[in-house]
């Protein structure tokens, strides 16, 4: 069986990120990239199925500029076989993803497509649902547990815990379906750097989106993209009275 991974090139975690002066969009000149965190757990879920023996193959697919096979061979390094890169300079929105994957999907048959629930730059969270919806599969989001039951002969199935208000819930999906990421289902491994070396070799296919027939034009427009207020320093106040009174008539929260 085949999983089908996607993988995001965002900008680090770790970096403070900069808006642009003129309010188009996020400085990430000269800054650090890296893989989004959410599909890094994604490549380490499929590759953890993989060596459990119920996967046969993992593919990781990315969309986006030339750069992003940087991010592919990381996925590879983590563990998956081959990866796909669909090359265009566009900005890519959810809707254009999905049909892209969808394009993929249909190509590669895979039994399972596992996404990061979110990216941490645009933080959507609606590329999964539209890749099912558009693929006509069952899906679950923010999975915190993946198990895979039944067999060939006995239709095989997978089991998600999903994290939702106040508990858990499990959902038994037939086969193929769509997965979603959360934070708690697993912790990635360290990337070794002669797991990094292997990863050079293995095969990347880059395709361009018209080959695969799809508009990636974008539908929404982006009007300005601002920092958020800076925070005012905080004060002390004598007693409750003036604290009262300040709620009230300064922060206007009474």
């Amino acid at each position: 069986m085949k999983v089908l991974v996607s993988v995001k090139r965002v900008v680090d975690y770790n970096v403070k990120v900069r808006v642009k002066s003129d309010g188009t969009g996020v400085d990430i000149a000269n800054v650090k990239m890296s893989m989004n965190p959410f599909d890094e757990i994604a490549v380490e879920e499929a590759v953890r199925l993989k060596e459990k023996g119920v996967v046969t193959e993992v593919i990781a697919v990315s969309c986006g500029v030339t750069q992003c096979q940087e991010t592919l061979r990381t996925s590879m390094a983590i563990g998956a076989d081959r990866a796909i890169l669909v090359e265009t300079d566009a900005e890519l929105q959810p809707l254009a993803i999905a049909k892209l994957l969808k394009a993929l999907v249909d190509k590669e048959q895979p039994g399972l497509v596992i996404l990061g629930k979110q990216a941490i730059d645009g933080d959507n969270n609606q590329t999964g649902q539209m890749l099912a919806a558009l693929a006509d599969l069952p899906q679950a989001t923010f999975a915190s547990k993946v198990e895979l039951v039944g067999d060939k002969a006995d239709a095989p199935r997978v089991n998600v815990t999903r994290e939702v208000d106040g508990g858990l819930e499990t959902l038994s999906l037939s086969m193929p379906a769509i997965i979603t990421t959360d934070l708690r289902l697993n912790e990635p491994r360290y990337v070794t750097l002669p797991n990094i070396m292997k990863a050079k070799k293995k095969q990347l296919d880059v395709v361009k989106p018209e080959d695969l027939g799809v508009d990636v034009a974008p539908r929404i427009k982006t009007l300005k993209v601002a920092e958020p207020a800076k925070r005012g320093a905080g004060v002390k106040v004598p007693d409750v009275a003036t604290l009262v009174d300040k709620l009230k008539n300064e922060a206007k929260v009474l």
